[in-house]
């Protein structure tokens, strides 16, 4: 029975949503400046039915993962690295600080200097990704009690059991919700950059001509793609990360 209100909840908040976005582009009348969602729904069915729209996506999404992966894998490397030398912390650390505030369109305009429009979003996600990663790892690392690191020591313990019993289960959650958040910066970063370089097929390249044509509902349709997309991804891991959690669970009750 919960299961079924907690779908019922959802599926009326949806609705709400729904009516509240007709209702404003009805009261707007204006459909240069807002789309209603039954032609925003016309406009994606007719993206849909183009080859180009699932090269667009298959092309983002490409790159952003690969760049996400890329800085998830440096920012856990660099962290590990930091926590283990305080010198390479400091050094890196004005680095670090201007991927955070640094923004996305000065890097956006640097790597269309350097490397051209095509692997644009790869590197951009790679920055924006890299120190939140980082940053966690490293948090996570420097929780890890002192009590523990020091017996582990006195026992000499071999690094790849270290590894696995003391700092992964101490990691866990920090990566956890770094790799949440990073996935819809990542989302954003990535196809905002593809806004400002134009690669042919993109979905940034899609958003950017629907604006340059004054269509706006295509505008809404391919904001609806990303949603979708990143929602999606987000729901992968996190039922990913349950189902690990579950069988850990069981392991431990089993033992």
């Amino acid at each position: 029975m919960k299961i079924k209100n907690k779908w019922l909840i959802r599926l009326l908040v949806f609705a709400f949503w729904i009516i509240l976005w007709a209702a404003a582009a009805r009261w707007i009348h204006n459909p240069i400046l807002a789309a209603g969602p039954v032609d925003t729904m016309r406009a994606l069915i007719r993206l849909a039915g183009t080859a180009d729209f699932y090269r667009s996506i298959l092309n983002s999404m490409l790159r952003i993962l690969l760049g996400l992966i890329a800085g998830g894998i440096l920012g856990v490397l660099f962290g590990a690295l930091c926590y283990r030398f305080a010198l390479l912390r400091t050094v890196i650390s004005p680095a670090v600080a201007a991927m955070k505030s640094v923004p996305v369109a000065s890097f956006v305009i640097l790597i269309l200097i350097w490397a051209g429009s095509r692997n644009l979003a790869f590197f951009i996600v790679l920055f924006v990704s890299f120190p939140i990663l980082y940053l966690n790892t490293l948090s996570g690392l420097m929780a890890t009690p002192s009590e523990m690191t020091e017996m582990v020591q006195i026992f000499h313990m071999p690094l790849v059991r270290r590894i696995r019993y003391l700092y992964l289960p101490q990691l866990q959650p920090f990566l956890e919700s770094a790799v949440t958040l990073a996935l819809g910066m990542s989302f954003k970063s990535g196809v905002a950059a593809e806004v400002i370089g134009q690669p042919l097929l993109s979905i940034g390249n899609g958003l950017y001509r629907a604006k340059i044509y004054l269509n706006t509902e295509e505008v809404f349709a391919w904001t609806i793609v990303i949603l979708l997309i990143s929602w999606g991804l987000e729901s992968g891991i996190a039922k990913l990360i349950g189902r690990k959690k579950r069988k850990a669970a069981g392991e431990d009750g089993a033992a």
